[in-house]
């Protein structure tokens, strides 16, 4: 049975963001609190809070807009992996240590426990490891 798992942390105006980044806000235009008819609200933050997927133009200089990407590259079958490896450590292919056996993984690091508390030095995949991956 196939089934969907959304690993999205809830997101408030106390989520971290990078250290220089738009933090959440909501900023309320009617309120049927206040008399309006409806309720209606706008919210601006960051495109990178909480989970989420990086196109290839934010890394590199040619690389493809998230807009002309298609969903499928990043919705199917995945395997979740936990690595043991510390704070601001990459993870290399000798620590996945399992046979890979989906076409997406996503690797649990443990090391981001707190999404509203920013920390420098959570775990990130290494060069050999996205090539080991491809």
């Amino acid at each position: 049975m196939d089934r969907l798992i959304d690993i999205t942390p809830a997101l408030s105006p106390e989520t971290a963001v990078w250290p220089g980044d738009v933090a959440l806000e909501r900023v309320t235009a009617l309120r049927i609190a206040d008399g309006a008819n409806i309720d209606l609200s706008s919210i601006r933050t960051t495109l990178h809070i909480g989970a989420h997927a990086d196109a290839p133009s934010h890394y590199a200089r040619s690389g493809e807009s998230i807009e002309k990407r298609s969903l499928a590259l990043y919705y199917g079958p995945c395997q979740v992996i936990p690595v043991d490896i510390g704070s601001g450590q990459r993870i290399r292919p000798h620590d996945v240590g399992v046979a890979i056996t989906e076409p997406r993984v996503i690797f649990h690091t443990r090391t981001f426990p707190d999404p509203n508390r920013w920390n420098d030095d959570f775990a990130a995949l290494s060069a050999e490891l996205v090539h080991y991956l491809a």
